[in-house]
């Protein structure tokens, strides 16, 4: 008899609530903090608060999740049957969150396989949902890992921001970088790049880094089968009018999903974010 491994990610990998619940995935939830208030991702602050928090100028910060936290779900989940967990988080160079996974694993009550997958958003979702669907065809430990590492491997994220401002004060993107887009009045187009956010292209307006955005993340997915995420942080009209686009444009696509950044985020992109996450199955 197979073992019973679950699935065990964070916040930030911004999947369907139903998709959670239909595969008995656990998310642990990132903290956002609101001036003096330190409120969980998904439950107790949302995107569009922090967004509103952001255009007034107030402070918002982020922080992962206690070791403790990680403790108490792996025997949640243990207790629950789990006979193995993988764990699967974003990038380490985003966050300390899959620092404070491995520690707990160390204290689990069964074997915890930490993943640093080097993705955010859907890009950990798709790595996730692959590690999920291995495990629940049979699979152990080693081949739901494996299941998400190629997941993380195939999977491309790029994304338009009005201003690399959020991003220059989180620490997510060099000084440089955020000045030279300031100085030359351009809007930005970012991809994730072992585990970074790096500047993939300068254009002049944000109408044609939109259709840049379409262009690009069109040519990734080819004609293969794909799943595509389109995110977006206050842009809901700017999102669904991209999806359309690449729903039309891409043969081979499998699911596409349409949702808004959580508030870990949303805190670091600032409102106006519009992103393409590109998956081959």
């Amino acid at each position: 008899m197979s073992r019973h491994v679950a699935i065990v990610t964070d916040s930030t990998a911004y999947l369907p609530r139903t998709a959670l619940e239909r595969h008995h995935i656990t998310a642990v939830p990132l903290t956002v903090v609101l001036g003096d208030q330190a409120l969980e991702e998904g439950t107790e602050i949302s995107a569009r608060s922090v967004a509103e928090a952001l255009q007034k100028r107030r402070p918002v910060t982020t922080s992962r999740p206690s070791p403790t936290m990680f403790t108490e779900t792996y025997r949640t989940v243990a207790a629950a049957g789990a006979d193995a967990i993988v764990s699967l988080h974003l990038s380490s160079e985003f966050s300390g969150t899959y620092d404070a996974a491995v520690l707990a694993a160390k204290e689990a009550p069964v074997p915890v396989h930490v993943v640093d997958t080097g993705m955010v958003a859907m890009a950990l979702g798709f790595c996730a949902l692959a590690a999920a669907e291995t495990a629940e065809a049979g699979g152990d430990p080693d081949d739901a890992v494996a299941a998400a590492q190629k997941r993380a491997a195939g999977t491309s994220a790029y994304f338009y921001v009005d201003t690399l401002d959020y991003l220059r004060r989180g620490g997510r993107i060099g000084a440089t970088q955020a000045l030279l887009g300031s100085a030359l009045a351009v809007k930005p187009l970012l991809q994730l790049a072992d585990g970074r956010i790096e500047l993939l292209e300068k254009v002049r307006t944000a109408s044609k880094a939109i259709a840049r955005l379409e262009e690009i993340a069109a040519e990734r997915a080819g004609e293969g089968q794909v799943d595509i995420a389109v995110h977006h942080l206050a842009a809901a009209e700017r999102a669904d009018a991209l999806a359309q686009r690449l729903r039309e444009r891409v043969p081979g696509l499998h699911e596409l999903h349409v949702s808004e950044v959580g508030a870990v985020i949303g805190a670091h992109t600032g409102p106006g974010l519009l992103g393409a996450v590109v998956s081959p199955r």
